[in-house]
């Protein structure tokens, strides 16, 4: 028979709390130990892994505790013309691990668990030394009291444990110790041969056995089982998980009101037990995926910004274009206003004006040559051929030179065009401009006035 440990996470919040329910000699599950991960919400648990166990019924109980900061992978650099472009190098990935240490308190000290990688011959396995003796004996020597603690000296004699797969395609694991720090190489054949402590079954259930661990020579056997069943969880995590997950390499961010107070701390004293170090908020220290994280987000924040000016522009484009045409049709339109405003008053002159045109145009008289001309020369000749008729008719001679037709004529009567001789030349009759005939006279009628004088005075 042996005892069982069997690891329950939480249904409840906060998830990243589990339980190892503890059971011997077939009773009952009871809550021994809290097994605590980081919290990937918070800010702090960025690119790091961290597990604690504790005391099940006093969770201010630290009994270890396990801290992972891993390496990373170096990208290629990129060229000048890709920094240009903004672009940015693939992030940093965490590198597995090649080993971590378990801290344990009451006495402190540090178990490393050193991994070994599988090969075509051998297994993957993770190794790890206890002491033999760990706490100080009673003594009332002061020279003893200034030596150090059995755990920590270099030439206390220490028992090796190892991890290893059961198969290849296996998921359990199992630990045996393996022999002393002190056996010598070469005489293998006088070394006890492994004995089996604990499995883990399918990576949930861990089972000690306690006839073999009768055997194990280690004086602190509860630090042995805190050991056992931090290390395994730590395996699975680390080993037998995905590395984003396990270094909460996608943890929100998330500010805290402790953001600024300072480093984390790794392993506290006593006096700072109470406070958990694994459920601390505060910043971490920067790290490569840290700095390519911050370049990342600054990279993004000037395509944004890029981006953002480029589509501004592209709406400013595209309101400028759609101004002008709204222009362009507003003036299409207030052309076409105008055009169809002339028009319209075009026609209404043609209506007003042709009515008018209709009622006066009957009224005169059509073309053709001057009718006073033709009347006064139709008159002169009528005239012409009675003064040829009548030509025995006595005239007398005016003042003027000119011949009146008779002596009783005088007055308005004696003015008239029709009883004044007209002169038989032909060309005199084409140089009349009056109608009348009293503004102009022919040539030689003007010389005749020229040369003349008064006959009275």
């Amino acid at each position: 028979m042996g005892t069982a440990f069997v690891l329950k996470p939480s249904k409840e919040k906060p998830k990243q709390l589990s339980t190892f329910l503890f059971s011997q000699h077939g009773a009952e599950f009871e809550p021994h130990y809290t097994l605590r991960h980081l919290d990937p919400e918070q800010h702090a648990s960025r690119n790091r892994y961290a597990a604690a166990l504790y005391d099940a019924y006093s969770p201010d109980v630290l009994y270890a505790e396990v801290l992972l900061i891993p390496e990373w992978t170096q990208p290629p650099p990129l060229s000048e013309q890709a920094k240009a472009n903004g672009a940015i190098p693939p992030p940093p990935e965490p590198i597995l691990p090649s080993q971590f240490a378990i801290q344990l308190y009451n006495p402190d000290q540090q178990i490393i668990v050193r991994h070994r990688p599988a090969s075509v011959t051998k297994a993957a396995a993770w190794e790890f030394e206890m002491p033999q003796q760990t706490f100080r004996a009673p003594s009332g020597s002061v020279l003893d009291r200034t030596q150090h603690d059995p755990a920590g000296s270099e030439v206390t004699p220490k028992i090796v444990f190892k991890w290893k797969k059961d198969s290849k395609f296996s998921k359990d694991l199992a630990c045996f110790m393996s022999g002393k720090s002190t056996d010598i190489e070469g005489k293998a054949k006088h070394r006890d041969p492994d004995i089996t402590v604990a499995i883990f079954q399918s990576l949930k259930e861990l089972t000690l056995y306690e006839p073999n661990l009768q055997r194990v020579d280690v004086e602190d056997l509860k630090g042995l089982e805190v050991v056992l069943l931090l290390g395994a969880a730590v395996i699975r995590d680390v080993y037998f998980g995905t590395l984003k997950d396990t270094f909460n390499l996608n943890t929100r961010k998330k500010s805290t009101a402790n953001d600024s107070s300072g480093p984390t701390i790794l392993y506290p004293d006593a006096a700072t037990q109470s406070a958990s170090p694994v459920q601390d908020s505060r910043v971490p220290p920067t790290d490569p995926r840290t700095q390519w994280e911050l370049e990342a987000e600054a990279a993004r924040l000037r395509r944004q910004a890029m981006e953002e000016q480029r589509q501004k522009k592209r709406r400013e484009e595209e309101e400028e274009r759609l101004t002008r045409q709204l222009l362009e049709r507003e003036e299409k339109e207030q052309r076409r206003m105008q055009q169809a405003k002339v028009e319209q008053e075009t026609e209404w002159v043609k209506r007003m004006y042709g009515r008018e045109d209709a009622s006066v145009r009957p009224n005169i008289p059509p073309r053709g040559p001057p009718q006073g001309r033709h009347h006064s020369e139709t008159g002169q000749s009528a005239y012409a051929q009675a003064q040829q008729g009548h030509s025995s008719v006595p005239q007398h001679a005016n003042a003027w030179g000119g011949y009146s037709p008779a002596p009783y004529m005088s007055g308005a009567a004696s003015q008239s065009s029709f009883l004044t001789p007209i002169p038989t030349q032909q060309h005199n009759l084409k140089q009349k401009s009056s109608f009348f005939n009293f503004r102009r006279r022919s040539d030689h009628d003007a010389n005749k006035l020229q040369r003349k004088r008064s006959a009275v005075f």
